[in-house]
């Protein structure tokens, strides 16, 4: 999952990778996103690292939250559920 979509000769080049190094941000699930996005990040670090802060919260308040990836791409609960469980997870 890099950070922007790369294709070369019309051909997907996508590795299929997590780039569990990429920075990321934290974010209440329903913050507006908007003009002022950034600004209502909660807290910044790598992918791997808020993937593993959102997974250790009590189950009840994991769906309270997204990450987003650089790149623009906001992550649900389900897809960070589904990071969480990968053979390649860091966490």
């Amino acid at each position: 999952m890099s950070d922007h979509p790369s294709t070369f000769s019309g051909k997907d080049m996508s590795s299929g990778k997590i780039e569990w190094g990429d920075g990321a941000s934290l974010h209440l699930a329903n913050d507006g996103a908007g003009v002022f996005d950034a600004a209502k990040a909660l807290r910044r670090a790598t992918l791997g690292e808020l993937v593993r802060y959102v997974m250790m919260l009590p189950d009840a308040e994991r769906r309270r939250y997204t990450i987003q990836k650089s790149g623009d791409h906001r992550l649900c609960y389900s897809e960070i559920a589904a990071l969480a469980a990968r053979d390649d997870y860091p966490g």
